[in-house]
């Protein structure tokens, strides 16, 4: 199955705490590379995360915020430590006594000492709670949209590799005639030449003109790696790794048959065999 490494996916869920957001994108990477964005009360949560992540996704680099905003109706309220307050007062006033010019201190001033005042911890286990399945459901979104993005890729191979398989098949078919013809041309140039024609100077040379542009191994192998990505795309696994071994082997391939090519025909057949094989190529490379 084709899925790509580009995709978004945002989820929300509101509660009495307030409305929590989480946002996931990703884009084509050689591993997974996860990296997170998270409010301070889920900073726990991040294992978690990265767990359930990895269950769903195998490649790219993935970018997690997760956004909390309080409920509006949430009225912030202070802790005043009373003990403290007296303390830092009395200390104040005894330094006070020792001065010639003493200095007022006012409420303000307790209140900034460290320890007088302090902002209670908001329960967040409900929203922490919330957090986890809201991870889960981004996560299971974003590997749907993966998928249906990969899916849209499906013709552009299918149809670059029927004209690949077609290509080969052309080449394989005009082969004989083309040997055929650098036999005669061989023939006439020593005529021409007006050399003696000695059959086993002829065999001789026709053996080697064989051996040089025989390109039946490089066309079985081009038709197997063309099956080979055509089972490559059914299977459930990700694939992008194994597709891009088989892009290069497709290539190497193509590459040979150019350098054997005793035909404009040939040469024309694998500059088109490189080309579909380079656009193939473009799209493997943002492929899980």
């Amino acid at each position: 199955m084709i899925r790509s490494m580009t995709s978004f996916a945002r989820k929300e869920v509101r509660g009495d705490w307030g409305t929590l957001t989480c946002e996931i994108r990703t884009v084509n990477h050689r591993y997974l590379e996860p990296s997170f964005r998270l409010p301070e009360a889920f900073r726990e949560l991040e294992n978690r995360f990265r767990e359930a992540l990895r269950k769903g996704v195998k490649r790219g680099k993935v970018d997690i915020s997760m956004r909390l905003q309080a409920a509006e109706d949430t009225t912030q309220s202070f802790e005043i430590s009373d003990e403290m307050a007296r303390a830092v007062n009395e200390a104040a006033n005894h330094i006070n006594r020792m001065l010639d010019n003493p200095a007022h201190i006012s409420a303000l001033d307790i209140l900034r000492w460290p320890g007088v005042l302090s902002v209670p911890e908001q329960d967040y286990g409900a929203a922490r709670s919330e957090a986890v399945d809201l991870f889960a459901e981004t996560v299971k979104e974003l590997v749907e949209v993966r998928q249906r993005e990969g899916e849209r890729l499906r013709p552009l191979f299918d149809d670059r590799l029927d004209t690949m398989a077609s290509l080969v098949g052309e080449v394989r078919q005009k082969m004989p005639q083309l040997i055929e013809a650098q036999e005669k041309q061989l023939r006439e140039r020593f005529e021409k030449a007006r050399v003696e024609l000695d059959p086993d100077r002829i065999a001789q040379e026709m053996v080697m003109l064989a051996q040089k542009s025989d390109v039946a191994e490089e066309l079985d192998r081009l038709d197997a790696h063309i099956g080979e990505v055509r089972d490559t795309l059914q299977t459930e696994e990700p694939i992008g790794r194994r597709l891009d071994f088989l892009m290069q082997e497709l290539n190497r391939e193509a590459n040979t048959l150019s350098s054997k090519s005793i035909d404009a025909g040939v040469t024309r057949a694998a500059v088109d065999l490189k080309v579909l094989i380079e656009q193939m190529r473009e799209q493997v490379q943002n492929i899980e």
